[in-house]
């Protein structure tokens, strides 16, 4: 299986996995757009306006928020579907993911509006953040602390199962530091309890989701799923040598 990315810098290959800057200072939005990343902001307004952003934040909130529906492994995240339109939608989906060369074993999104059921075999597991993952292999060793980092390879993929990112393609692998926030909140949280060799799926909510836009390739409201290799972890430690300062890791 297929799994994660690299770049000339530590970061710059990595950007899809990036979390956004929350400054919403023009001086953060002007570097955001040229790092392609999109910040989050608050917008502002008079008493009836904040009301009626207020309702809409609710609603957002309502419809983010997670359920799990234990029979046959399916994930969902709003009201059951009608099983008519299910089974339609679902055949939609598989129609779809074939098109896109999806893995055989590929997860079934059943969509419709903001209504999404995740049909995944029974070997998945569901946290109560809302991360799904399946352990295709695990690894040997001690799991990844704040403060070290983490090599790993990845391959990233819609709910319509097509590929969006991957550093197989790219060429080399990932290397990021756990414990700074730099990586997305669902991978971040994948990946620190792999070992080693491990090999993992990891079907991120969009709650815990990567940045979206056209510069990431991703899309707001979809669930994103990373195939994740983790190579090896390193232990960093600050070098300073006269008015130079970084970090080593080895």
């Amino acid at each position: 299986m297929e799994l994660v990315s690299s770049s000339r810098s530590t970061l710059s290959s990595c950007s899809r996995l990036v979390a956004p800057s929350r400054s919403s200072s023009t001086t953060a939005s002007a570097a955001a757009r040229r790092h392609g990343k999109r910040l989050l902001c608050v917008l502002g307004g008079d008493r009836n306006g904040k009301l009626k952003i207020g309702k809409r934040a609710a609603l957002a909130l309502l419809l983010a928020t997670p359920t799990l529906s234990l029979p046959f492994s399916a994930h969902a995240k709003t009201k059951t579907i009608n099983p008519y339109d299910e089974r339609r939608l679902l055949q939609q989906n598989k129609k779809i993911q074939e098109a896109n060369r999806a893995p055989d074993d590929f997860p079934n999104f059943i969509r419709e509006g903001f209504q999404v059921k995740v049909v995944t075999p029974d070997n998945y597991i569901t946290r109560d953040s809302g991360l799904i993952y399946e352990d295709v292999k695990v690894g040997t060793g001690d799991c990844p602390k704040d403060g070290q980092q983490v090599i790993f390879h990845y391959v990233g993929y819609n709910e319509s199962g097509r590929r969006i990112d991957s550093t197989y393609i790219q060429g080399s692998p990932a290397k990021i530091r756990l414990g700074n926030k730099s990586l997305v909140p669902g991978f971040e949280e994948g990946i620190r309890d792999m070992k080693p060799g491990g090999k993992r799926r990891l079907i991120i909510p969009p709650e815990l989701g990567p940045p979206v836009g056209p510069s990431t390739f991703f899309s707001a409201k979809q669930f994103e799923v990373f195939d994740v290799e983790l190579l090896s972890v390193q232990d960093c430690q600050r070098r300073t040598i006269a008015f130079y300062s970084d970090v080593v890791c080895t």
